[in-house]
C-alpha cells in the first residue's frame, strides 16, 4: 500500500515506507529473500547479515503488501513457492552462483528454469537518454546506431535487475543521495511474467514506484522554439492562436529569456534579458490572463555567476563573500547549494508564474563527488521532488531519460532531433520502447530541430499527426528563420490540416486523460507496443512502429512522402475484434495485414469497433474541469469505457477524482446509449456537466428516447453523424438513450464517409481548374450529397443509393461531364 505523505510523488521515500514487512520475508544465514508479488522475489546475500531496507533509487517501496507463499528446506534447499515461481536456495551456499540458485515459472503452459547468470535473448529494449546527434537510429558523426537501454521485458519471460550498486536515499526529510554500506553484498530482483507484459510492468511499480499523473494541461499544445523572442513578439504569437481559434495550454521560452552575452550571462542564466522583457511581473502576468503555462529552459551546469541579480543571496547562502567569489560552481549532490538553488533564485521566479522548468542537457554525466551519480537522474528527482515538498500544484519538468527508477520524474525532453522522414520513422518505436521501462511521457521536438534549412511542408504534417498521438504535443526548431512553425505561416492547404490536427488532438482530451490515468494505476503508458495486447503474434514484434494509443486506439504513423498525392500504409489489424478507420470511416475485419491509402488530411487511426469515448468538441485550453463531453459511439455491438475526471493540477489524484461508465450495446434496430450516475469526487468537481451523444457511421434512425423521452437530435450528413443533446445535465443522475433506426436502414461502414469528402474536395480543385464548369445533374448532386441529407435527412437513403450509383460509375459520369481523358484520371485518383 502507497502512504499518501510525505509525498506521492517522491514514492514514499522515507522512515515508514523502508520497515519491511517481516512476513514477506525469508532469511537462511547470509542470504534474505523477499517475496514482492507472486511473480517478483528480491533476492539478497550479504556476508556481514546487515541486509540493506533503505529505499534504492531502483526500489523506493519495501514496506508492501504480502502474497501468499509457502517456504520450506529439504535436502538443505530452500523453497519459495507463489502461484506463478518457484525458487530454490542451497542453504549456506554464500554468494548467488549458477551453482546454488534457480527460479521456476511457466512460459507457454511449459515450465522454465532460470539459473543465476543466464542470458536474456529477446529484451525487447527501453530507452535512451537522447536523440541528440542521432538521424533515425543512426549517430550522424560515427554511423553507429543507438545504443538503446535494456528493458524490463524480454520474450523470455523473465527479467534480473541488479541493484547491487545502486545509490540509496537516505532518511532526512528530502532524502538525499548515499553510499552503500556494504558494495560487496548482492541485491537483485528477479521477474517472472512469461507473456504477461502487462504485469510485469505493474509488479515493477510496486517496488519502484508509480508513473505520476501529469496535470491535465500537459496533454495540450506546447508552442516551444528557440528564439530569441520579446515580451512583443510572444504577445503577438498568443494575439494569432487567439485570432486563428487554435487552442494553446503550455508556452516554452528558451534560453534567450536570460542574458546570453559573456560577462552578464551564456547558456547557464538567471536574470531576465530587460531589452527583451523590461518587465517580466508584467509579461507573466499577462500570460495568466490568457490562461497559459509557462516553462524556461534552464542550463544549470555553469553555476551561479557574480552578475546574476541573485548571486549576493546565493552567496550569503553559501557562507562565501559575494565581493571576493566570481563564481558558485554547480554541485548537484550538495544540498546546501541545491537548497540556495531553489530558495535563492528559482523559488521566487515560481511565485511570479513560472510552472515548471525545462532543464536542458549541458552538465557532466556524472556527478563530481559521487563518481557513478548520474547528474540527468539526480536533478530530475531534486528538482521533481522539490516542487512536490513546496507547492500545492503537481510537480512537472522535463529533462532527458537518466535511468530505471527516472519514471517517478516526467517528463522526458528527448533532445535535438533531426529534420528528416528517417528521424520520425523513428519515433514510433522510440515512443514504444521506452514504455517497457515506464518512461511513456517523451516530449519530442514535432516537426524536427535542425539539419535542414528549410521546411517540407508535407513532412511537418505528418510528424504533427504522430506528434497529436504521441504523450506531448511539442513542435520545436532551432534559431533559423526558414524553420518557421506557426501554423499561419503555412500556405491554406496546410494551415487547415495543422489547425484541424491540433483540434483533434484536444477532442480526445478526455480520452487521453483516462488513459493518462490508467499510467498511474496500471503502469501502462499511452503509446504500447503492441505486444502488450498480443503477445503471442510475430506480427505485434514486426510491426515496430505501429502501436496502441490507449486502450482503444491503434496507429500506424505515416513515415514516408506521398506518391501521386496519397500515402499508403500496409498496417496489421489484430484479430479479436473488428476496426474502424476514423478519417475514412471505413469498418475493417480483424486478423489481417492490409495496405490502405490515405490524404494529406487523413491518418491511420483504428478504432476497436463498439469503443464509446468521451470527447471534447471545442475547448481553448485544458484549464477548467467542466467542459461539455461529447459521447462519441463507434459502430459495433456492444463496448463501454469509464471517464476518469480529476481537479487536474492537484495533488490529491490518488484518492480524489471521479468515474461515469460510458455503455453501448445494438440489439436488433435499437441502439441503447448509457451515461451511469458518476462515482467518486474531487475538489471543485462541478455538479452538473453538458452532455451530448454523438453516433458515428450512423445513418439517420426514426426516434431518439432519452430517459423515456422523445428527444430531437441532429443529423450531419457530411459526416454521416448525429449528435444529441442530452437535456440532463446533473452528473449523478444516469442517463438511457434508447436510438431506434428503421428496419431497412442502410450500412455506411464501407469508407463511404471518405469519398464523399474526397468528391467534394476533388470538385472544388475541378472549379478551380475549370472556373466556368457547369456542373452535370450526377456529379453536382454527388457533390452536394452530404449536405443535402443534413438539411433534408428524411432523403436519406435516396441520396446515399444515388450518390454509391453514380461513384461506381465515375468514369461515366465524368465523361458526360466533357471532361478530357487526363482530367478524369486525374479526378478519379484524387477521389479514391
Amino acid at each position: 500500500m502507497m502512504l499518501l505523505l510525505p509525498s506521492i510523488y517522491m514514492q514514499a521515500v522515507s522512515s515508514n515506507q523502508t520497515k519491511v514487512n517481516q512476513k514477506a520475508v525469508v532469511r537462511v544465514g547470509d542470504a534474505r529473500f523477499t517475496v514482492i508479488t507472486p511473480r517478483v522475489i528480491r533476492m539478497e546475500w550479504d556476508s556481514t547479515k546487515l541486509f540493506n531496507d533503505q529505499a534504492s533509487f531502483l526500489a523506493v517501496n519495501r514496506n508492501l503488501q504480502v502474497p501468499q507463499f509457502t517456504q520450506g528446506v529439504k535436502g538443505g534447499w530452500l523453497t519459495i513457492k507463489t502461484s506463478e515461481m518457484e525458487l530454490n536456495y542451497k542453504v549456506g551456499s554464500g554468494r548467488f552462483t549458477p551453482k546454488n540458485i534457480r527460479v521456476k515459472f511457466l512460459k507457454d503452459n511449459k515450465s522454465v528454469t532460470w539459473k543465476f547468470g543466464d542470458v536474456q535473448k529477446g529484451n525487447l529494449k527501453g530507452t535512451y537518454r537522447t536523440l541528440d546527434g542521432y538521424n533515425g537510429g543512426i549517430h550522424e558523426h560515427d554511423n553507429k546506431p543507438m545504443p538503446i537501454e535494456d528493458g524490463l521485458l524480454s520474450t523470455d519471460g523473465w527479467t534480473f535487475i541488479d541493484d547491487s550498486k545502486n545509490y540509496l536515499f537516505d532518511n532526512s526529510d528530502w532524502p538525499w543521495v548515499a553510499e552503500r554500506k556494504n558494495k560487496a553484498g548482492q541485491d537483485f530482483y528477479f521477474m517472472a511474467y512469461g507473456h504477461n507484459y502487462k504485469s510485469a510492468l505493474k509488479d515493477f511499480t510496486t517496488f519502484s514506484g508509480k508513473v505520476p499523473l501529469p496535470p491535465r494541461y500537459a496533454f495540450g499544445y506546447w508552442w516551444s522554439r528557440y528564439w530569441s523572442y520579446s515580451d512583443n513578439e510572444l504577445r503577438n504569437l498568443i494575439s494569432n492562436f487567439n485570432t486563428y481559434n487554435i487552442p494553446l495550454d503550455v508556452l516554452v521560452v528558451d534560453m534567450d529569456w536570460h542574458y546570453t552575452e559573456a560577462g552578464k550571462g551564456g547558456w547557464t542564466g538567471y536574470t531576465w534579458n530587460r531589452r527583451l522583457f523590461p518587465d517580466p511581473d508584467g509579461f507573466l502576468k499577462y500570460l495568466k490572463q490568457n490562461k497559459l503555462q509557462i516553462t524556461l529552459n534552464l542550463h544549470p551546469a555553469d553555476g551561479i555567476a557574480n552578475y546574476e541579480e541573485n548571486f549576493p543571496a546565493m552567496a550569503k547562502w553559501m557562507g562565501v563573500n559575494p565581493d571576493s567569489t566570481r563564481l558558485i560552481p554547480y554541485e548537484g549532490s550538495n544540498k546546501q547549494f541545491m537548497s540556495g538553488w531553489f530558495n535563492t533564485i528559482l523559488r521566487s521566479m515560481e511565485k511570479k508564474g513560472i510552472d515548471f522548468w525545462w532543464l536542458d542537457w549541458q552538465q557532466k554525466l556524472n556527478d563530481g563527488k559521487f563518481k557513478d551519480l548520474s547528474n540527468t537522474w539526480w536533478i530530475n528527482y531534486v528538482v521533481f521532488s522539490d516542487m512536490e515538498r513546496n507547492r500545492e500544484t503537481r510537480p512537472l519538468l522535463y529533462h532527458r531519460w537518466g535511468g530505471l527508477g527516472n519514471h517517478r520524474y516526467q517528463i522526458g525532453f528527448s533532445g535535438d532531433s533531426y529534420i528528416s522522414w528517417t528521424s520520425l520513422d523513428f519515433q514510433p518505436y522510440f515512443n514504444s520502447t521506452a514504455s517497457n521501462v515506464l518512461y511513456g511521457y517523451w516530449s519530442h521536438d514535432i516537426g524536427g530541430h535542425m539539419g535542414a534549412n528549410n521546411i517540407d511542408p508535407e513532412l511537418y504534417v505528418r510528424w504533427l499527426q504522430f506528434g497529436a498521438l504521441s504523450p506531448v504535443l511539442r513542435t520545436h526548431s532551432t534559431k533559423n528563420s526558414n524553420l518557421n512553425k506557426e501554423p499561419w505561416a503555412f500556405s491554406q492547404k496546410y494551415l487547415e490540416v495543422i489547425r484541424n490536427t491540433i483540434l483533434e488532438r484536444y477532442q480526445m482530451a478526455p480520452y487521453v486523460y483516462t488513459m493518462a490515468r490508467k499510467t498511474y494505476d496500471e503502469a501502462l503508458s499511452l503509446c504500447r507496443p503492441m505486444y502488450y495486447d498480443y503477445p503471442e503474434n510475430k506480427e505485434a514484434y514486426e510491426n515496430k512502429n505501429e502501436y496502441m494509443f490507449g486502450d482503444n486506439l491503434l496507429v500506424c504513423p505515416i513515415t514516408s512522402p506521398m506518391k501521386n498525392d496519397k500515402s499508403t500504409v500496409k498496417v496489421w489489424l489484430p484479430e479479436g475484434n473488428d476496426w474502424y478507420e476514423w478519417h475514412t470511416g471505413t469498418l475493417l475485419k480483424g486478423g489481417q495485414s492490409i495496405e490502405r491509402t490515405f490524404n494529406l488530411d487523413e491518418y491511420p487511426v483504428y478504432v476497436k469497433a463498439s469503443s464509446i469515448l468521451p470527447l471534447y468538441d471545442k475547448v481553448k485550453n485544458l484549464q477548467n474541469n467542466n467542459e461539455p463531453v461529447t459521447v462519441t459511439v463507434f459502430p459495433g455491438k456492444q463496448g463501454s469505457f469509464e471517464m476518469y475526471e480529476d481537479n487536474g493540477n492537484d495533488k490529491d489524484y490518488a484518492t480524489h477524482y471521479a468515474k461515469t461508465l460510458l455503455s453501448t450495446e445494438k440489439a436488433g434496430h435499437v441502439l441503447t446509449v448509457k451515461i451511469a450516475a458518476r462515482q467518486g469526487s474531487y475538489p471543485d468537481m462541478p455538479s452538473n456537466r453538458n452532455f451530448k451523444v454523438k453516433v458515428l457511421a450512423s445513418a439517420v434512425p426514426e426516434s431518439v428516447l432519452v430517459n423515456g423521452v422523445q428527444t430531437d437530435f441532429t443529423y450531419d450528413g457530411n459526416d454521416l453523424s448525429f449528435t444529441i443533446n442530452v437535456p440532463e445535465t446533473d452528473c449523478s443522475k444516469e442517463k438511457v438513450l434508447k436510438i431506434t433506426y428503421p428496419t431497412d436502414a442502410l450500412e455506411v461502414t464501407d469508407g463511404l464517409l471518405a469519398q464523399m469528402r474526397h468528391v467534394r474536395a476533388t470538385v472544388l480543385q475541378l472549379k478551380q481548374k475549370q472556373a466556368g464548369i457547369v456542373l452535370n445533374e450526377e456529379l453536382g448532386t454527388m457533390e452536394s450529397a452530404g449536405g443535402c441529407i443534413t438539411y433534408y435527412p428524411n432523403q436519406f437513403k435516396q441520396r446515399i443509393e444515388a450518390f454509391r450509383a453514380n461513384y461506381a460509375n465515375l468514369p461515366i459520369v465524368l465523361q458526360a461531364q466533357k471532361l478530357n481523358k487526363e482530367t478524369i484520371d486525374w479526378f478519379i485518383n484524387a477521389v479514391k
